[in-house]
């Protein structure tokens, strides 16, 4: 079985933050970070 990267909350906060504070797109973040949109979409939940 295949398991996925697991990353610290410092990092995924970081992520959320450039999305909510700084104005990127999901899209563009999660490009730039070699993360999945999904991913991103879960901790923006996680972390509103």
């Amino acid at each position: 079985m295949i398991r996925g990267i697991r990353y610290t909350d410092e990092f995924k906060q970081e992520a959320v933050n450039q999305v909510a504070n700084y104005g990127y797109s999901e899209i563009d973040v999660s490009g730039r970070l070699g993360i999945s949109t999904k991913s991103l979409y879960d901790w923006i939940m996680k972390f509103k």
